[in-house]
């Protein structure tokens, strides 16, 4: 389990630095800023507990897994970005998007975390499981 959250946390801040990349890209930002928060590690490090999920989903249609996985992903970003909220320490708000719940999360972004759901899905089925 270890091990699971600390691979999930380390692929997702990876993710997050390449995603907020892409964006300096799309704005021509030649010093390719990207940015991220310490927070984002353990949240997403909590994808390690969708382990026990994917092996029950395991030769299901990739559709129905990357949307089981996209809702739960969902959850926990609108649930820690709650609590984070409370607190004055969400490092992300998306009142000003499109299709956003709360600021807390944004429909918008189903097909990224579809994929990152799927990538997520790749690591806690190809590692031993402590």
């Amino acid at each position: 389990m270890k091990k699971n959250f600390i691979l999930c946390g380390l692929t997702g801040w990876c993710m997050e630095v390449l995603w907020t990349g892409m964006g300096s890209i799309m704005a021509r930002d030649p010093k390719l800023t990207c940015k991220t928060s310490m927070w984002m590690f353990p949240i997403y490090g909590l994808a390690s507990l969708m382990a026990p999920v994917c092996c029950r989903m395991r030769g299901r249609n990739i559709f129905f897994r990357g949307g089981v996985y996209t809702c739960c992903i969902f959850a926990a970003e609108y649930a820690t970005g709650a609590v984070l909220k409370k607190h004055d320490r969400c490092p992300w708000d998306y009142s000003s998007g499109p299709a956003n719940i709360h600021g807390l999360i944004n429909l918008s972004y189903t097909p990224a975390w579809f994929v990152a759901g799927l990538c997520f899905e790749r690591i806690l089925t190809t590692t031993s499981h402590d």
